[in-house]
């Protein structure tokens, strides 16, 4: 393996105390945010949380944005412009449209899909090696991944709707986005690329919120707006804003695969507040999770 190769895609600092805590951190935010999405859903549409997410977690980082892009080239703000609507806005919609039929648990197992379009994309788009050993990491998680999906406590198989697709959508944005932040982004601080980012969209996501009445409207004839406001607001600061600053860093510290292994512990996290809110635990869930720790183990190793 080139060794340039073998150094950008080999994490040295990912068996840190600091790696794994940001890691588990994450996994534990974003885990949540699907029952978050799901209650937003009470009384917005998938457009109107969407939109919401983004625009809450954008305007808090305006006014620093500003001054972080003052020192920035053109090619760095497109590039972090790009980057925000890869790894936040459109996935923001996908998961959003998914959840209208899909329940909060299914949605998160399928965001376990990332590394695997991570490596696809790392190899044949930005001409990345890879070890057998976090290939085969990779390939037991995403396996374990779909056994979440297909397996089912009477051994039948679950159908899957076609808003599985807008998951899949969303999971290749990221697996394009850790690849660009890796390759051409790594030596920006992970609070400028947060907050650029997600402030450069924000405009876009004001723009979808507020292009009609309905949203406002929604305050005054729906009882539970304010509820639903209350969870996605608290999606888009905590899920969005400050979740993609320990996930930039991540991303600095080590590698596009360890750092997508993030969604193999976000399943886990979204079937535990599944079974909280009423949804139900099938035994292929279990198993399909065992494999998911095993692929993260092997993932991680050099």
């Amino acid at each position: 393996m080139n060794s340039s190769l073998q150094e950008r895609y080999s994490p040295k600092l990912s068996t840190s105390a600091f790696s794994w805590f940001l890691l588990i951190s994450l996994a534990l935010i974003w885990g949540s945010s699907f029952i978050l999405i799901k209650k937003g859903l009470v009384s917005f549409s998938a457009i109107e949380v969407g939109a919401l997410r983004i625009f809450s977690a954008g305007i808090v980082f305006v006014p620093l944005a500003v001054i972080k892009m003052k020192h920035l080239s053109r090619k760095k703000v497109f590039l972090l412009f790009f980057s925000g609507l890869l790894g936040s806005f459109f996935p923001a919609f996908l998961f959003a449209q998914a959840q209208t039929q899909l329940s909060s648990s299914v949605t998160g197992v399928l965001n376990a899909l990332t590394p695997f379009f991570v490596l696809i994309i790392g190899v044949l788009v930005f001409k990345a090696s890879i070890s057998w050993r976090k290939a085969l990491g990779i390939f037991i998680g995403f396996i374990g991944a779909v056994f979440l999906i297909l397996a089912r406590e009477d051994g039948e198989v679950a159908g899957i709707k076609v808003h599985a697709f807008y998951v899949v959508a969303a999971t290749i944005c990221y697996g394009f986005n850790l690849n660009i932040i890796k390759n051409y982004l790594q030596e920006e601080k992970s609070l400028t690329i947060t907050s650029v980012s997600l402030a450069m969209i924000m405009p876009l996501a004001a723009y979808l919120l507020f292009r009609d009445s309905q949203f406002i409207d929604k305050f005054s004839s729906d009882p539970q707006a304010w509820t639903s406001l209350g969870y996605i607001a608290t999606l888009g600061l905590i899920g969005t804003a400050f979740a993609l600053i320990l996930f930039n860093r991540l991303v600095n510290l080590t590698s596009p695969i360890f750092t997508s292994s993030v969604t193999y512990l976000i399943p886990i996290v979204a079937v535990l507040w599944g079974l909280l809110d009423g949804e139900t635990l099938y035994f292929g869930y279990i198993v399909g999770m065992t494999a998911i720790i095993i692929g993260i183990f092997l993932s991680r190793k050099d």
